[in-house]
Formats: structure tokens, sequence, C-alpha cells
């Protein structure tokens, strides 16, 4: 089992096999964690969507908690992904929560009126405490 790889023990780890900028690790009763950073826009897009779209997949049915702390942009395309994986979440029976976005995502979660359809907590242990 690589190391981004869900696996029945607490995990950390970089996932190095699909070169993306995210750390999963195991949470409190069950949950997945999963670390992002760097930016969430067109030219970032490519490395995080498929491995957190498998990840949707790999936690159903649980919670899993988005550590949006060192995402430091995003973007429509950033944005979408987020709404993307949501639908998807629903659909597998996973619980998707946010947890620790910085100004300029809870910004934009604000103006494009998003806020209203995600789970946004101010850490990561109120995120998984509450799913």
């Amino acid at each position: 089992m690589g190391s981004g790889e869900l696996g029945t023990g607490p995990t950390t780890g970089r996932a190095e096999e699909a070169g993306t900028p995210m750390r999963t690790a195991s949470g409190p009763d069950g949950a997945v964690v999963c670390s992002l950073a760097g930016d969430l826009d067109l030219d970032g897009l490519a490395e995080v969507e498929e491995p957190l779209r498998g990840l949707v997949a790999a936690t159903a049915p649980g919670l899993l908690c988005l550590d949006l702390s060192a995402v430091g942009f995003c973007d429509s395309t950033g944005l979408n992904l987020l709404l993307r994986l949501r639908l998807d979440a629903e659909e597998s029976g996973v619980s998707l929560v946010l947890a620790q976005p910085g100004p300029q995502l809870s910004r934009l979660f604000e103006l494009t009126g998003t806020g209203a359809v995600f789970r946004v907590f101010e850490t990561v242990g109120e995120a998984c405490a509450a799913g």
C-alpha cells in the first residue's frame, strides 16, 4: 500500500504516486483528513482532481474532512472541483466537511453563495466532531 493510500490503520503520507500537493491522515472516529496545499486554480487542478475524487470513493461510507488552511488561492475551477466533490460525496454516502479556509477562500464562498452548500468549520477538530 502506497503512502498516499487509505488503509485500515492510522496513515499519514504524501500522495507521492499522483504527485499531488495533498496529505491524508486518519482522524478521530475513523474520519479521513486530507490537507491541501497550494492553489486550487486552472493550473493546479490537474494535480488534485483525480486523487481527490478517488479519495471520496475510498472513504465511503464515512467522513472526509478537507483541511484548506494551506490553500493560498482558489478560482472558479477550484470552486467547481469542490462542488463536484460535494456531489460525489453525497452519492457515495460520504459526509464531506471543509475546515480552516483562509480569507480568500472564505470570501469566495461568501460572494458566490456556495458557503451555504458546504459544511465549513474553523478547525479540523470541529469539522471531524461535527461529521
